[in-house]
């Protein structure tokens, strides 16, 4: 992770829970790089997208175990950023007027 506050958010999470949240809660979640801080997030997102964030809340997502027949493997495990932004204020990223 360098200077860039676009290597800090790795990609939007797009999922049927992360839409609901935008729409009931102006939340927006982000897949963030893993060595990534409440801080360093806050101000990638309000510089890349240009909007004032009020709360920002991070999760590790743990590895899950997969098995494909008698090949047993792990899926890497990730860590999350949930970003509130203003009232008023939207991130067109995730679509117009979601």
């Amino acid at each position: 992770m360098n200077g860039d506050p676009r290597s800090v958010l790795v990609a939007p999470v797009v999922s049927e829970k992360s839409y609901g949240q935008i729409a009931d809660r102006r939340k927006y979640t982000f897949r963030v790089h893993k060595d990534a801080h409440k801080t360093q997030v806050r101000q990638a997102v309000e510089e890349v997208f240009g909007v004032d964030v009020t709360q920002v809340n991070i999760s590790k997502v743990p590895a899950k175990p997969k098995r494909r027949g008698v090949h047993a493997g792990q899926r890497p495990g990730w860590k999350k950023a949930v970003v509130t932004v203003a009232e008023g204020q939207s991130i067109e990223a995730f679509g117009p007027g979601v």
